[in-house]
């Protein structure tokens, strides 16, 4: 059994996950609370394996709360906020859950965390790797683009960002910058969106070519772009999914 708290000034947010651990048979309640300094003691005491925990209360916030634990329960930050995912990760929380929280991604959230403290004992016996899928690699992957004066290979891992401009788009490489008449739609439906993500009506950009995000912009070297309100709630969702 996986030992929880909740901790959350919310009742009402309080009682969903409270209901949601009920329905779990790997976890157990052990206490629900909505004062952060309680569930601090309870976790510095021992006992506590997990907390579910909000991001913004009013007496210790739960990224202050992460640093203070030092490691003594796992934990899955609870917000209605998506700017927190990065800094929740850094600090090393398990896993991200965006208000309102549906069961099931409670629930696979909840089986990241049983994995990780109940390994399975007996190792399985290793099959034939099937062929990778076409996605989960790109370094051959390529688009053919219009220049002014030629069809240009662009092979997609060279790809930093891209910028779309009034009549035409940029594409930004390592070694250059390659203009072309193709609208960003056309460009971004060509592109895989496990490693692409349109973050602004005039960016699209590279998933493992970004350095760091503060706020509402990403850096990737000397370059900052900006992240549109309209695509902010996708990309803090895929960057939780892919745990950066």
């Amino acid at each position: 059994m996986i030992r929880c708290l909740v901790v959350d000034d919310e009742p009402l947010a309080l009682h969903v996950v409270e209901d949601y651990i009920s329905k779990i048979p790997f976890l157990q309640l052990v206490k629900a609370t909505t004062s952060a300094i309680e569930a601090l003691t309870l976790v510095q005491d021992g006992g506590i394996d997990l907390v579910f925990l909000d991001v913004q209360m009013p007496e210790l916030t739960g990224i202050q709360f992460l640093r203070i634990s030092n490691g003594k329960a796992k934990i899955i930050l609870t917000t209605a906020y998506p700017q927190y995912a990065l800094q929740g990760y850094e600090l090393d929380a398990v896993d991200y859950l965006l208000k309102p929280i549906a069961f099931d991604r409670f629930f696979k959230a909840s089986q990241k965390v049983h994995a990780a403290m109940f390994p399975p004992a007996v190792k399985p016996v290793e099959k034939e790797e099937a062929p990778a899928h076409p996605q989960s690699d790109i370094s051959n992957d390529f688009i053919f683009v219009k220049t002014e004066h030629k069809i240009q290979k662009v092979y997609l891992n060279n790809i930093l960002f891209i910028e779309g401009l009034k009549d035409y788009i940029s594409i930004f490489t390592p070694a250059e910058r390659i203009i072309t008449l193709q609208n960003m739609k056309k460009v971004e439906d060509a592109l895989p969106e496990r490693h692409f993500i349109r973050v602004h009506r005039s960016y699209i950009v590279a998933l493992n070519k970004i350095d760091s995000i503060e706020r509402s912009r990403i850096f990737m070297g000397d370059k900052i772009i900006p992240i549109g309100d309209t695509y902010r709630d996708e990309f803090f969702k895929m960057i939780e999914e892919k745990n950066i």
